[in-house]
């Protein structure tokens, strides 16, 4: 059995304990030669020897700071281990092997290596094989991938005969290295000759003359893509690429990609929308682990068994279980709620919005409780305008929220008590922005206070929201040092927690891994179903509002210039009206029941926009 002893120096703070780890050892308190965890003198972490460790877990226990992992894996593992970031550092065991004439997705959460892989297969890092403190020369890298696909690659990439072009995860700090306009960006690397062809699958026009430095971050995201796509290289590599675009920019991006297809390229995407995954790529490798300590590599499989692996948490081959549920969808349409056995929880009338020549308009629409109502839509057309008027951020130029006469007895009473406060908003919403800027001096969990004094303590919010999203190991983590993505999980579960009449939670899926993303919508389902609440979700991301959604809110329009939204419909309703404008059909797989992209001109691709059916397959077509 290998031990793997993991130290995160972000939490590690020896001002901030007595030493625990060190001084509760049972190693340490009864060997009298060498201790098995001690302090480095150069980092002033803890520093644990593996050979050691007998993997007690005292340490593990003992940390306030839960900075320590112990973790057991088989011992043949590790002649797959292919990097290591230096003593107690994360572990990454296999890599991708990525092919000619395919794209290969890979999925996985977050810190579990995908970016590692990149970086390895790109040439900015060199695989030390575990052996940070010795590290091989490519001889010997070479060897140890002897008789597989990579052995011929990394042969290639030590005599330099192997070029890659990446698209980073990061893309923000794109204007900062280089200024002017995203056409003089495009042109200088432009290596093959696609600009025009490029421009038109990614739609740059419309900002094809603006300097990089106003751009929005979907704007941004698709000049990333497209100074990659015009390089010409052996294998391109793209982190992320859909992050920050709508659903219509997402395929249009999958588009982009798969042009580079050919014998002599091979591609490699990171993507964490399992829809946009399955339109990109070929095959599927998967990333499982502990994340932030190690990642193991799955083999490359077909992308329809791959992702349907992912989602069912069992690896066959490897007779692995990596998650103790599985993610199931609806096969068929799920109903809303025309039988009226649920009250309503808000009724609000039209309303208008303008401001900076940008103009909006919204119909009357109910929403009952325990329901979930999807907003789906392109950027710049009004859906976070239309979330922040809800929540009485913003004020209508014409129209208002109205109070629903409907509401449950307690609430109908707090608002005649409250009726000037209330004037605008009607009832009380817990409102998750866009944005997430928790402008908060102090850890996770002393941020928890200030929203409920009983938000740690009560068992049933531990269960359902605390557990479920792991965020129980980042309280005692300062606000200010988490990442995006645990900053996503801190918002999301402070909206929930909160006591309201309905919850409007805007994009709750941003910088979260495909796995976190079900397990958000997971709880968010979860949570508005037993409390009898109800919720507005807004996000982009179609497998996640399809998994959790009851209802739809299609909005329309020009972005930047005028935005309009009609009442809540059905989700089928919804979702065919939504994807015949985007130009996609959607098929339902027969074993998981998600949601996936035909391939354009494909025979049910033709079959279903005959019949006007871009959602759910005809049961007549599912017999053929």
């Amino acid at each position: 059995m290998t031990r793997i002893a993991i130290v995160e120096r972000a939490k590690c703070n020896k001002k901030k304990c007595a030493l625990e780890c060190i001084n509760f050892c049972p190693v340490n308190r009864t060997s009298e030669d060498e201790d098995c965890i001690s302090l480095d003198e150069t980092t002033g972490k803890a520093k644990i020897i593996e050979l050691l460790c007998t993997g007690c877990g005292i340490c593990i226990k003992k940390c306030p700071r839960t900075a320590i992992q112990i973790i057991n894996l088989p011992d043949e593992l590790e002649t797959d281990l292919v990097h290591r970031y230096g003593r107690n550092g994360f572990k990454l065991y296999r890599l991708p092997r990525p092919k000619p004439n395919s794209v290969l997705g890979l999925i996985g959460q977050n810190g579990a290596g995908k970016s590692t892989s990149l970086n390895i297969l790109s040439g900015k890092l060199k695989p030390n094989l575990g052996r940070w403190d010795d590290p091989p020369e490519w001889e010997e890298i070479i060897e140890t991938f002897r008789g597989s696909e990579l052995q011929n690659y990394f042969q290639a990439l030590q005599n330099n005969d192997l070029k890659a072009a990446i698209k980073p995860q990061e893309i923000s700090g794109l204007p900062k290295l280089t200024k002017g306009v995203v056409k003089d960006l495009i042109t200088k690397v432009d290596e093959t000759g696609a600009i025009d062809e490029v421009k038109a699958l990614l739609n740059l026009d419309k900002f094809w003359e603006r300097e990089l430095s106003v751009l929005s971050g979907g704007e941004l995201q698709r000049v990333a893509i497209a100074a990659t796509i015009v390089k010409d290289a052996d294998v391109y590599l793209f982190d992320e690429p859909s992050s920050f675009l709508d659903v219509k920019e997402r395929m249009n991006a999958a588009k982009a990609i798969r042009t580079l297809i050919s014998d002599k390229r091979r591609i490699v995407n990171v993507e964490h929308d399992l829809a946009v995954c399955d339109a990109i790529s070929d095959q599927i490798s998967m990333y499982y682990g502990s994340p932030g300590a190690y990642g193991i590599v799955t083999n490359p499989r077909g992308v329809r068994d791959g992702i349907n692996i992912f989602l069912d948490g069992f690896i066959p081959d490897e007779n692995m279980r990596f998650r103790d549920y599985s993610i199931i969808y609806n096969r068929l349409p799920t109903p809303t709620d025309s039988d009226g056995s649920h009250k309503i929880a808000l009724d609000y009338g039209k309303f208008t919005k303008d401001f900076n020549g940008f103009k909006f308009s919204a119909k009357s629409g109910t929403i009952h409780q325990s329901e979930t109502i999807g907003i789906i839509g392109p950027n710049g057309i009004g859906k976070t305008t239309f979330a922040r008027i809800l929540a009485g951020d913003e004020t209508p130029t014409t129209g208002k929220v109205k109070l629903n006469e409907d509401l449950p007895e307690t609430s109908k009473k707090e608002n005649k008590e409250n009726s000037k406060k209330n004037e605008k908003q009607g009832v009380k919403i817990a409102h998750k922005p866009q944005y997430i800027n928790l402008e908060f001096d102090g850890t996770v969990e002393e941020f928890f206070r200030t929203i409920s004094d009983t938000l740690l303590a009560d068992p049933w919010t531990r269960a359902e929201i605390i557990r479920p999203l792991k965020i129980e190991s980042l309280l005692t983590r300062n606000i200010s040092d988490l990442s995006g993505g645990e900053l996503q999980k801190i918002a999301v579960a402070g909206t929930l927690a909160q006591s309201c009449d309905m919850y409007l939670i805007d994009e709750p899926s941003a910088y979260l891994d495909s796995e976190t993303r079900m397990v958000v919508g997971k709880v968010i389902q979860k949570i508005v179903r037993a409390s009898g609440r109800a919720a507005f979700v807004i996000d982009h991301d179609l497998m996640f509002i399809d998994y959790l959604s009851d209802s739809l809110l299609v909005f329309e329009g020009e972005s930047g210039i005028s935005g309009k939204v009609k009442s809540p419909t059905t989700l089928r309703r919804g979702m065919n009206k939504f994807l015949k404008a985007v130009d996609v059909t959607f098929r339902r797989d027969k074993v998981s029941g998600r949601p996936r992209v035909n391939k354009k001109n494909s025979r049910l691709d033709r079959t279903q926009r005959d019949v006007g059916e871009f959602y759910y397959v005809p049961s007549s077509l599912e017999k053929e």
